[in-house]
């Protein structure tokens, strides 16, 4: 059975999320101590930090999670959901850790909602029995 272009499209958006993650995670890292002082709040630093650790680690799983999911494996589908969760959770914790980075809060909760969505579509669950 030939990939449907929403298994397709997912990958992308894997791809997409994965790398916003990553960046977002690095200009986390390189920010913390700045962000929480302008924040008034110098004792979060840590977390911040942490927070950014997450977000690079994820992105980097979700991008080669993503490559994977192109083979039309059920184990990568399943990667795929759980990281996307992960990713969605990530994203919502940094919207709430972090009111600034509310842009990459929600582009990359977006992306993670979207692709989840269209990896349980009828031609995606047909393509991934096979």
């Amino acid at each position: 059975m030939k990939r449907p272009g929403g298994v397709t499209l997912v990958a992308v958006i894997v791809w997409i999320s994965g790398a916003l993650q990553v960046i977002g995670g690095v200009i986390g890292l390189i920010t913390a101590s700045t962000t929480a002082e302008a924040n008034g709040a110098p004792d979060t630093a840590g977390a911040l930090t942490t927070g950014a650790i997450v977000s690079i680690v994820l992105g980097i799983i979700t991008v080669i999670v993503g490559a994977a999911l192109l083979r039309g494996s059920q184990l990568a589908r399943v990667l795929t959901t759980i990281v996307l969760a992960l990713n969605l959770a990530s994203a919502i914790y940094l919207l709430a850790a972090v009111p600034s980075s509310l842009w990459q809060g929600v582009v990359n909760a977006a992306l993670a909602l979207l692709g989840i969505i269209l990896l349980y579509t009828r031609s995606a669950n047909a393509y991934f029995r096979r």
